[in-house]
C-alpha cells in the first residue's frame, strides 16, 4: 500500500500532545501545519469555505431522528450492523475521512484512550471510513484500536446521510503529490470524502447527540461523548 510521504506534513504523533484535550491537540497540529505546509492550509481553507457557502443547513441525521441502518464489513471482513451494536447499549458512530488523515488519527487515538470509560457506560464504538479492508486492517493493527473500523465502500452510507463532498482540484493535486492515494485506499476514482462526524445513538435507534464538522480540523471531544452517555445512563 502506498504510504503518505513523511516529509509532506508535520507529525501528529508527538507524545506531549497525547494527554491534552483533543481540541488542543488538533489546534496545535493545525498551527504547525500552517507553518510547514501553507499550501495545504490554504487549500483546506478554500475547501471549507466552499462547503460552508453551500448553506445546506444542518446536514445529516438530526437530534431525535432515527439513525439510518447500516451493515458494513469491519477490518476482519465481519459484517457489523447498527442493530447489532444497539442490542447491548448505545452506539458511538464516528465518520472519518481515512486512515491517512492526521486529524482523524488524533481523533481516533483520543477516542481509543476513552474507550474503557465509554464501554463502562454500556456503549460501543465504531469508526466508518470509505476504504478497503486492507487499509483499515493495517490501520487498526498499527494503532491498536480497541474498536472496529468499518469499510463504507463507494461512500454509500455517507452518501445516504448527505455527508459526502468532492475535495476539489487543488486538494486532489496536493494529495497526489503527497502520496495520499485515495483511489488506492478507496478502490475507486473520484476523490470524494465523507464529512467528519459523530453520532451518539440510543438503544431506541434515535440520535441523542451529533456533531458534523464541515471544518474537518475540528472534532467532537471524547469528554462530550462520555458526558452524553452518562446522561443516557441516568435517564436524562
Amino acid at each position: 500500500m502506498q504510504k503518505q510521504k513523511k516529509s509532506d506534513q508535520p507529525s501528529e504523533d508527538r507524545p506531549q500532545r497525547e494527554a491534552a484535550p483533543l481540541g488542543i491537540q488538533l489546534s496545535a497540529y493545525e498551527r504547525e501545519s500552517r507553518t510547514r505546509r501553507p499550501d495545504f492550509a490554504a487549500a483546506y481553507d478554500a475547501l471549507v469555505a466552499r462547503l460552508e457557502a453551500l448553506d445546506r443547513g444542518d446536514i445529516g441525521p438530526k437530534l431525535g431522528e432515527r439513525m439510518p441502518s447500516f451493515m458494513m464489513p469491519d477490518q476482519k471482513g465481519r459484517l457489523v450492523s447498527l442493530e447489532s451494536l444497539l442490542r447491548s447499549g448505545p452506539a458511538v458512530i464516528s465518520l472519518n475521512r481515512g486512515h491517512w488523515c492526521p486529524y482523524c488519527k488524533m481523533e481516533l487515538r483520543s477516542l481509543a484512550a476513552s474507550h474503557d470509560r465509554i464501554k463502562g457506560l454500556g456503549a460501543s464504538v465504531v469508526a466508518i471510513m470509505p476504504e478497503t479492508a486492507q487499509a483499515t486492517a493495517d490501520y487498526v493493527r498499527e494503532n491498536d484500536l480497541p474498536f472496529p473500523v468499518l469499510s463504507d465502500i463507494d461512500l454509500g452510507y455517507a452518501l445516504s446521510l448527505d455527508l459526502i463532498f468532492w475535495v476539489g482540484a487543488e486538494v486532489q493535486r496536493l494529495y497526489q503529490e503527497a502520496g495520499v492515494a485515495l483511489d488506492q485506499y478507496q478502490g475507486r476514482d473520484g476523490y470524494f470524502l465523507p464529512m467528519a462526524a459523530k453520532f451518539i445513538v440510543g438503544r431506541d435507534g434515535l440520535v441523542k447527540a451529533r456533531q458534523v464538522n464541515i471544518e474537518f480540523r475540528e472534532r467532537m471531544e471524547p469528554e462530550t461523548i462520555v458526558g452524553v452517555l452518562e446522561q443516557l445512563r441516568a435517564g436524562l
